[in-house]
């Protein structure tokens, strides 16, 4: 079924060639305010990507980006070309962040939303001493390691793929747990994870071996402990080419060099 909408609006990333093209498109098929508009058509890289994917979760907005950065593996291949007739042919693809909420080490709490991943990290020389918590159940008492991440089917050829985790189809309704650098137990190389579970994840020795939290671009510094869930009263609304969907990109990159 072909997509009905009236407005466009065309933002960019800082680069040259974003800016640029954003112009161009503009004086083609006109712009308006992002408030004002059906469909958002971003330009720019992944990171540009997941940064509009941030600031439309909840808006109803659909999003429609197209690659002026580099990997752009989030966007549809640029073209100046029957832009309205892609958008309205394009497939939709709705899914929920991961809900980041820490305790952190001077006892006050945040929280914030991961598309790809929520990651933590050693913050000094030493390794992090990290107890591992699903649905209330320890499944790691002790593992040492760089660091640990939750990472979702969209995330999950990202970091986590960097890091030896597994490549997660976008339909698949799983969580990735990989570590990242993992000394103790030696063996263990992750985890994948029904994604209605709750996963809880503990610092051990927080004043000895501090660890940071990253949810997608937002990072909380020294925490001691971080609860990971699908929000589900969170959706973030993205558009893909039929002949580019997520899905395929997804296999095709278990292909790839």
């Amino acid at each position: 079924m072909s997509r009905v909408f009236r407005s466009l609006s065309f933002i960019a990333s800082n680069s040259d060639e974003a800016q640029a093209s954003r112009a161009e498109l503009s004086a083609r098929y006109g712009n308006v305010e992002p408030a004002e508009a059906d469909v958002i058509v971003a330009l720019g890289g992944d990171g540009f990507m997941l940064q509009t994917l941030h600031d439309t979760m909840n808006s109803g907005k659909l999003v429609y980006g197209m690659n002026r950065g580099s990997v752009g593996f989030l966007m549809n291949d640029y073209s100046t070309e029957s832009l309205c007739e892609r958008i309205a042919a394009a497939v939709e693809n709705d899914f929920h962040p991961l809900k980041m909420t820490t305790t952190n080490a001077d006892g006050s709490h945040s929280v914030a939303l991961a598309i790809n991943e929520v990651s933590l990290l050693r913050q000094s020389y030493q390794a992090a001493k990290l107890r591992v918590v699903i649905d209330g159940k320890v499944r790691l008492d002790e593992l040492i390691c760089d660091g640990l991440m939750v990472a979702t089917p969209v995330g999950s050829t990202a970091y986590n793929l960097s890091a030896h985790g597994p490549i997660l189809p976008l339909e698949a309704p799983l969580l990735a747990l990989t570590p990242v650098s993992p000394f103790r137990p030696r063996r263990w190389r992750g985890a994948l994870l029904p994604n209605k579970v709750s996963v809880e994840i503990i610092v051990l020795e927080p004043d000895k071996r501090p660890v940071n939290a990253v949810a997608d671009h937002t990072e909380v510094k020294s925490v001691v402990r971080v609860e990971i869930a699908q929000s589900e009263d969170t959706t973030a609304r993205i558009l893909s080419d039929p002949d580019r969907s997520w899905s395929d990109r997804i296999l095709a990159e278990q292909f790839s060099d």
